[in-house]
C-alpha cells in the first residue's frame, strides 16, 4: 500500500520543464495568436503588398523598361526585406511591448531566463514571417508575371541563415529598449537600413559581406534567379553566411543579456 502511495505521489509530481516543451508552447501562442487575430496578419500583408504596388507601377511610369530589366531582383531583395522586418520586429517591438504592458518581471522569473524566452518567440515569429512572405512572394510573381527558380530547401536554408543576423541585432535592440525604454522611433528606423544591406552585393565591396543580409541576400539572388543549390555555392560563401548569422546572434544575445542585467541593477526593469 505505502508503495503504491509513493509511487502515486511520484506520478504526480510535476515534471521539470525542457526547451523542447518551451519551444512546442511559444509556437502553438504563436499559432493562436496567428488564427485569433488574422485582421492584423492580413493587415500587414495588404501593407506590404501595397508598398509592392507602389514600387512596381510607380517605377514603372518613372523608370520604364529599366525596372522591367530588373524586376527579378527587385522581387527577391523585396521578399528578403519582409522576412527581416518580421524578424526583427519580432523581438524588438515584442520586448518593448512586454515593458509597456508590465510583463517584463513574469518572463525573467521563469525557469528559463527572459533570453532564451525571447529567442524562441522570435523563432517562432519568423516561421509566420515564412509563411506570410511566402504568400507575399506569390502575390508579387502574379502581379509582374515573373517566374523564378525557387529551389525550396536552398531558399530556407539561406534565407532562414540570413535572417538570423538580424534577429541578433532585435536582440540588442531589444536589450537597449528594456534600458532606455522609449526608443521605438529609433527601432523603427533601423528596419529601412535593411533596404541599404540587401542592396549591398550590388555595391560588389568585398568587405560588405561581413555585414547582416548582405551574404544572405547575394546568394538568395544566385538561388532564385540562376537556380544555384545549397551544395553548388563556394564552401567560402557558405562559411561565411554561417558564420554572420552566428556571430550576430552571439553579439546581439550578449547586449540583452548586459542591457537586462544593467535594467535589474538599476532597478528599472519594470519601469516604464
Amino acid at each position: 500500500m505505502s508503495n503504491e502511495a509513493a509511487g502515486g505521489a511520484t506520478a504526480s509530481e510535476p515534471r521539470p520543464a525542457g526547451y523542447l516543451l518551451l519551444a512546442k508552447h511559444v509556437l502553438y501562442r504563436e499559432y493562436l495568436i496567428f488564427v485569433r487575430y488574422p485582421a492584423n496578419a492580413i493587415g500587414g500583408i495588404v501593407i506590404s503588398l501595397f508598398f509592392f504596388g507602389l514600387l512596381f507601377y510607380g517605377g514603372q511610369m518613372i523608370a520604364g523598361q529599366a525596372l522591367t530589366d530588373s524586376i527579378e531582383g527587385i522581387i527577391v531583395g523585396y521578399f528578403l526585406w519582409t522576412l527581416s522586418v518580421g524578424a526583427y520586429s519580432a523581438i524588438s517591438n515584442d520586448i518593448a511591448s512586454e515593458v509597456q504592458w508590465g510583463t517584463l518581471e513574469r518572463h525573467v522569473m521563469t525557469p528559463f531566463g527572459f533570453a532564451p524566452v525571447a529567442f524562441l518567440k522570435g523563432v517562432a515569429k519568423l516561421v509566420r514571417t515564412f509563411v506570410t512572405s511566402a504568400f507575399i512572394l506569390a502575390v508579387m510573381l502574379l502581379i509582374t508575371d515573373t517566374q523564378l527558380q525557387l529551389p525550396l530547401g536552398t531558399i530556407v536554408v539561406v534565407a532562414g541563415l540570413a535572417i538570423l543576423s538580424v534577429l541578433g541585432l532585435g536582440f540588442a535592440a531589444g536589450g537597449i529598449a528594456v534600458l532606455y525604454k522609449r526608443i521605438g522611433n529609433w527601432l523603427n528606423l533601423l528596419q529601412f537600413g535593411f533596404i541599404i544591406l540587401i542592396s549591398a552585393p550590388a555595391f560588389d565591396l568585398g568587405w560588405l559581406r561581413f555585414l547582416p543580409l548582405a551574404q544572405g541576400s547575394a546568394m538568395l539572388q544566385r538561388a532564385m534567379l540562376d537556380g544555384t543549390r545549397l551544395w553548388e555555392f563556394a564552401p567560402v560563401d557558405l562559411l561565411v553566411l554561417v558564420g554572420t548569422a552566428v556571430a550576430y546572434v552571439g553579439v546581439g544575445y550578449y547586449v540583452f543579456e548586459r542591457a537586462t542585467r544593467r535594467a535589474r541593477k538599476l532597478g528599472v526593469l519594470g519601469d516604464y
